[in-house]
């Protein structure tokens, strides 16, 4: 059997960051919702575009997920693509929620499909708002997530967070 990754970041300041591929493109979708209820994030992003979900049955994974008591956000982005039009105008929202969710201890798990570019650059991007150099949180994020933020237009946008 083999076990479903979860790269994690406790972060110095409370809470803690996860990154893994799409939930049941490891072990099965109930598989790895096993060991992500276990992980307990607060809440679960997926960058992942629908047909990508679809393909693998894991298109009830926000369902399963809310059953389990975890929130569900699907912030789809095009693989080995950033954030465009109104996803970057939602961004702000959606990081208030999740930096009030760190700052009280929660976890916050990314996911895209392989659980590198997409997932590595929202956790960088994360990472680089609460106060990380980006070259630096890359460096630590590829440590345990080997392949993490795959193109440069994804490194340009986590690390536009240093000015937010």
């Amino acid at each position: 059997m083999t076990t479903f990754p979860i790269a994690t970041f406790d972060l110095r300041e409370g809470g803690r960051i996860g990154v893994c591929p799409l939930p049941g493109r490891v072990g099965g979708l109930e598989a790895d919702l096993k060991s992500i209820v276990a992980w307990q994030p607060a809440v679960v992003l997926s960058m992942t575009e629908w047909g990508e979900m679809k393909a693998i049955g894991s298109d009830v994974l926000g369902a399963r997920l809310q059953d389990h008591g975890i929130d569900w956000v699907h912030f789809p982005i095009h693989d080995f693509g950033g954030p465009l039009g109104a996803d970057r105008e939602a961004w702000p929202g959606l990081a208030v929620r999740l930096h009030g969710l760190l700052d009280t201890g929660h976890g916050v798990l990314f996911h895209c499909r392989a659980g590198q570019g997409r997932a590595g650059m929202m956790a960088l991007r994360v990472m680089v708002e609460r106060g990380a150099d980006p070259d630096a949180a890359l460096v630590g994020l590829r440590r345990k997530r080997p392949g993490a933020v795959e193109t440069r237009e994804q490194f340009t946008w986590a690390a536009e967070g240093r000015s937010s």
